[in-house]
């Protein structure tokens, strides 16, 4: 083979690696709380919100709140940053950032609610599923 293609199937190869090692760097696994309390780097943790532990700062813009597990075990999580406008709606919460001192530094904070649509979807299957009412 020619010198140019092996440049460029060389080239392919690093660009390759480069981007799956960057892929993976990026990734960051869901954890439990007693995993997060081990771990070193970022991790991912999602609970419950205990809708009384919630506490926001407006002049710091600190928002700090409790996950609760599965299990009912708590993790204070301090989010510097706006408060998510659906976040006293939260069905569960996922938290992104490190553990340190206790707690979930997040990063990043990503709120399920409930949706708006699905008891609309409910009831729309149910009247499909009945047979037209005779009046």
């Amino acid at each position: 083979m020619k010198r140019g293609y092996w440049i460029a199937a060389g080239l392919a190869v690093v660009f390759v690696l480069l981007g799956v090692t960057s892929f993976t760097k990026t990734l960051t696994p869901y954890v439990t709380f007693d995993e997060a309390r081990k771990a070193r780097g970022v991790v991912q943790v999602m609970g419950g919100l205990d809708k009384t532990s919630d506490r926001y700062d407006t002049t710091t813009q600190r928002l700090s709140f409790d996950l609760v597990d599965e299990k009912g075990r708590r993790m204070p999580v301090i989010y510097g940053g706006i408060r998510p406008a659906n976040f006293k709606d939260a069905i569960s919460i996922v938290a992104i950032g490190r553990y340190h001192e206790g707690r979930i530094d997040a990063e990043k904070l990503l709120v399920k609610c409930p949706s708006k649509y699905q008891g609309a979807e409910v009831e729309r299957a149910y009247r499909s599923a009945r047979p037209p009412s005779k009046s």
